[in-house]
């Protein structure tokens, strides 16, 4: 850890306590997990107080940590030319609806991230904050904080289903009027749950059981295209050209 990148956890470790446990510092990023209950107030002293001054902040998100460090690739025992590598686990929609999996061995399955930044020290910082309740993920807003967190907040709210208490207008923002459930959960099937057709007869969309089945695209290799020259048509046909070029390069030195 460089001499800067300690200096800063020290600053936050003796300014807050308890309160925030501090992460790695990546590409100059440092990274700060906030209890819920201080959400609002150490994200306001990182504003105002003179040793941080994170006076913007440039992006909020949610996270679901649904299937965190599973992966559903075999990639050990594949070999290198692509073959045997395939789905070993379930994934993002490659389960059934009725089994869909649980967060398992996460502490918490939701989290609300942040980006700050400070002109003044020339400084950015990313801070988190995990809802203690799964079933119903609630965090303090940040809009009385940084108003930008506004529309940043509704988005989290809309396509995760965290909700920020204390919000002033918390509706969606990207979804349809009348959508159900949460599209980035990662237990939200990949297919939806409805689709929408315009039905004729009641001259107005309608809304349906989706009909299609689940489907997903596994990755294949591909050996017999022409970046490979494998086909014997193609191995003739360049040999051609090349036999072509050499005689009008002759042609044209002589």
């Amino acid at each position: 850890m460089s001499e800067t990148a300690k200096d800063i956890v020290d600053l936050f470790t003796q300014r807050f306590g308890n309160q925030v446990s501090v992460g790695g510092t990546h590409s100059g990023i440092t990274t700060i997990e906030i209890e819920v209950d201080a959400w609002q107030e150490v994200c306001r002293v990182l504003r105002d107080d003179e040793d941080f001054c994170y006076a913007q902040l440039t992006d909020l998100c949610g996270v679901d940590y649904l299937g965190y460090k599973q992966s559903e690739w075999d990639t050990e025992d594949a070999s290198q030319g692509g073959f045997s590598r395939g789905v070993e686990a379930l994934g993002p929609g490659r389960f059934d609806w009725a089994e869909r999996p649980e967060a398992g061995e996460v502490r918490q399955r939701f989290a609300v991230v942040a980006h700050l930044l400070s002109y003044k020290h020339n400084q950015r910082l990313r801070v988190r904050c995990f809802a203690p309740d799964e079933g119903m993920p609630i965090v303090p807003t940040l809009v009385d904080v940084w108003s930008s967190a506004d529309w940043y907040e509704r988005e989290a709210f809309d396509l995760f289903g965290i909700v920020f208490e204390g919000h002033p207008d918390l509706r969606r923002i990207l979804t349809d009027y009348g959508f159900t459930g949460h599209p980035f959960r990662k237990d939200f099937p990949l297919i939806g749950n409805v689709e929408v057709r315009y039905d004729e007869q009641k001259g107005r969309v309608v809304y349906e059981p989706v009909s299609i089945e689940p489907r997903v695209t596994v990755p294949r290799v591909l050996r017999d295209d022409s970046r490979y020259k494998t086909d014997e048509v193609d191995l003739a046909a360049d040999a051609k050209a090349e036999e072509i070029a050499a005689a009008q390069g002759e042609e044209k030195n002589g």
